[in-house]
C-alpha cells in the first residue's frame, strides 16, 4: 500500500498538485465568467425560479424534475468534501485555503453553468428509454472527437470510485468508529447492502431518495455547526480576518501548525474546492441530463446554484467551525496512519525559529532537501522510545507523547528499524499527540459548541448521510459512462464492483484514498475543460437565445 501511495503521489505531482493545474481550472472559469458577462450574478434569481418549478412542463422530455436533478447533483457534491475536505484543506494550507475554495466556487458557478448546458443539449435517449448525457455526448456528437469522449467516460468510471465511492466510505467508517466505536468493516458491510438496494432502482429511485435526504441532512448539519459558531462567536471576526489576510501571504506557524506558503495554500484550496463542488469535472451534467426540459440553458442555470450551496455556504460554515473553535492548530491524541508518519534526522522543536523554518521549507515543498529521512534503529521500552537523534513527524506536525504498541493493547519493547523515515515492522501501532485532519478534525471541532460532546454525533450522522448520498449519485454517473462505453448490459457488473469497492474502502488507509481521489478528479476534469472551451461560441449563442426568449 505504501508503494501504491507513493506512485499516486508521484502522478498527482504532475497533475492536481502541479503548479499549472489551479491556473487552468480557474482560468477557464474566469474566461467564461467574463465572456458570458458574469452569469452567476445575472441569472442567480432566475435559477431559483427554475428550480422551484415555475417553468416546469410535464410534457417536456426527461426523467425527473429540475429540483430532483439538482438534489441528485448536489448529493454528488455535498459529501466528505464539505466535512473532511474542508478540514483537510485547512490542515494543509491554514485559513488561506478557505479563501481559495471561495474563489474556486465563484468561478466554478460559471463553469458548471457551461458544462451542464452543453451536455444537456446533446443528451440522448438510451435503449431502455431513459436519458443519458454528460460531456462524452457533446464530445462525440458535436465535436466529433470520439477518442476524447471515450477518454472522458473511462475517467468518469475511475473517478466514480476515486471521488464518489472510496473517500465517502472511508470518511463514514472513520467518523462512525471514532464516535460510536463500530468496526469499519461492519460499517462498510451494512452500508454496502443499503447502497446496493438503492442504486439497483436506477435514476428514479436515486432521485427520489436524494430529494428527501439532501434537505434533511443540510438542516441537521447546519444546526450542529451554528451551535459551535455561536459558542465561539468572539472568534468569528478574527477567523474571517485570517482567511482574507492569509490568502495573499500564506499562513504563519501557530500552535502545532508549522505554517503554509501562499503557493501551497492556493494549490490545496483550489484542489479541495474542486473536490467539493466538482465544477469543471463534468460529473453534474450527467445528473442534470435527466431533467425534464427542452431548454438546455435553463438546466445550466439551475446547476450554477450547486457551487454556491455546496462551497460558499456549507464549506464556509464548516471552515468557520474549525477555525473559530481553534482545533485546527491544536495537537490531539490519535492513532497515526503510516502514510502520515515520517521519522526525520535530528531533533526539532516548535519553540526554535530555525527548526520551524526548516520544517516549513520541507513541508511546503520549497526545499525538499531541508530535512533528511531517518535511517537507523530506535530502542523502545514498554511502548516508550529511549533513543534520540531523530524526530517523529505526524500529520505535518511534531508528534508528542508517542506510544508504540503491537496491536492496540500490547506495549512494544524491542528495537525498531527505520528505513527512509518509515518503520519496517508492519503490525506496529503508533499513537500520540499531533495535528489531525479530515473527518476527525471536524468531529473534534463540533464538540466545542453548545452541544458539547454530543456534537460529534451530529458530524457522524451528517457525514454518513452526506457521504452515502454522494456514493449513490456517483454510481449513477459511473453507470451512464459504462452505458456510453459498453452499452446497458455493462451497468450491472459495474454496480456490483462499485458496491464491493465501497465496502473495501471502509477499512483502507485514509491518506491512500485521498491520494487516489486527487488523481481521479484531474483525469476527468482536463478533457471536459478542453471540450467546453472549444464550444465557447456555441455556448454564448445558446445562452443568449434562451435569455432573449425568456425575458419576453
Amino acid at each position: 500500500m505504501e508503494g501504491l501511495y507513493s506512485f499516486l503521489i508521484l502522478i498527482d505531482g504532475f497533475l492536481g498538485s502541479a503548479g499549472w493545474f489551479p491556473y487552468v481550472l480557474l482560468g477557464v472559469g474566469l474566461f467564461f465568467t467574463i465572456y458570458l458577462k458574469f452569469p452567476q450574478i445575472r441569472f442567480f434569481k432566475h435559477a431559483w425560479q427554475v428550480v422551484t418549478g415555475k417553468f416546469d412542463k410535464e410534457s417536456d422530455p426527461g426523467d425527473t424534475t429540475h429540483f430532483r436533478a439538482l438534489t441528485t447533483a448536489l448529493s454528488g457534491t455535498v459529501g466528505t468534501g464539505n466535512i473532511s475536505g474542508v478540514a483537510f484543506a485547512i490542515f494543509l494550507g491554514g485559513p488561506a485555503a478557505l479563501f481559495w475554495m471561495w474563489v474556486t466556487a465563484f468561478l466554478g458557478m460559471t463553469t458548471k453553468f457551461v458544462e451542464v448546458t452543453l451536455s444537456h443539449k446533446y443528451r440522448v435517449k438510451t435503449e431502455d428509454g431513459t436519458m443519458a448525457g454528460g460531456p462524452m455526448y457533446y464530445m462525440d456528437r458535436r465535436l466529433n472527437m470520439k477518442w476524447l469522449a471515450v477518454a472522458f467516460a473511462i475517467a468518469t468510471v475511475v473517478s466514480s470510485f476515486g471521488t464518489g465511492n472510496l473517500p465517502q466510505s472511508n470518511g463514514i467508517a472513520q467518523s462512525i468508529e471514532a464516535t460510536f466505536g463500530f468496526e469499519p468493516w461492519m460499517v462498510g458491510s451494512v452500508l454496502g447492502i443499503l447502497l446496493a438496494l438503492v442504486i439497483l432502482g436506477g435514476i428514479q429511485r436515486i432521485a427520489a431518495f436524494t430529494a428527501r435526504v439532501v434537505p434533511v441532512m443540510a438542516v441537521i448539519y447546519l444546526i450542529g455547526a451554528l451551535a459551535v459558531i455561536f459558542a465561539n462567536i468572539e472568534n468569528i471576526g478574527p477567523s474571517f480576518a485570517a482567511v482574507i489576510s492569509d490568502a495573499f501571504t500564506g499562513s504563519a506557524a501557530a500552535g502545532g501548525f508549522l505554517g503554509a506558503s501562499l503557493t501551497y495554500a492556493f494549490n490545496r484550496g483550489v484542489n479541495r474546492g474542486l473536490f467539493s463542488n466538482e465544477a469543471g469535472q463534468g460529473s453534474a451534467p450527467i445528473a442534470h441530463a435527466a431533467a425534464k426540459t427542452k431548454e438546455p440553458a435553463s438546466e445550466g442555470m439551475v446547476s450554477l446554484l450547486e457551487p454556491f450551496i455546496d462551497t460558499i455556504i456549507i464549506c464556509t460554515i464548516t471552515g468557520l467551525v474549525i477555525l473559530s473553535s481553534g482545533v485546527w492548530n491544536e495537537k490531539h491524541q490519535n492513532v497515526f496512519d503510516r502514510s502520515d508518519m515520517l521519522f526525520v534526522e535530528g531533533k526539532y522543536e516548535e519553540n526554535k525559529q530555525a527548526d520551524v523554518e526548516k520544517l516549513f521549507s520541507y513541508l511546503n515543498e520549497i526545499d525538499l532537501t531541508a530535512i533528511e529521512p531517518y535511517n537507523g534503529t530506535i530502542t523502545v521500552v514498554n511502548g516508550t522510545a529511549v533513543s534520540d537523534g531523530y524526530t517523529l513527524l505526524n500529520s505535518r506536525s511534531i508528534a508528542e507523547d508517542v506510544t508504540y504498541s503491537v496491536g492496540s493493547e500490547d506495549l512494544f519493547t524491542g528495537t525498531l528499524t527505520i528505513e527512509d523515515g518509515k518503520p519496517l515492522k508492519q503490525n506496529l501501532e503508533v499513537s500520540g499527540k499531533s495535528l489531525v485532519h479530515s473527518a476527525a478534525l471536524t468531529t473534534i471541532a463540533f464538540t466545542r459548541g453548545f452541544f458539547g460532546n454530543f456534537g460529534q454525533y451530529i458530524v457522524s450522522i451528517g457525514l454518513m448521510l452526506f457521504a452515502f448520498s454522494t456514493a449513490i449519485a456517483w454510481s449513477y454517473y459511473g453507470d451512464r459512462a459504462m452505458t456510453y462505453l459498453l452499452g446497458p448490459r455493462s451497468v450491472m457488473p459495474y454496480r456490483v464492483i462499485y458496491v464491493a469497492g465501497f465496502v473495501w474502502a471502509a477499512v483502507s488507509d485514509t491518506t491512500l484514498v485521498w491520494a487516489l481521489s486527487a488523481v481521479a478528479i484531474v483525469i476527468m476534469t482536463l478533457p471536459n475543460l478542453f471540450g467546453i472551451v472549444l464550444l465557447s461560441k456555441e455556448m454564448k449563442e445558446t445562452m443568449n437565445d434562451y435569455w432573449s426568449r425568456t425575458k419576453k
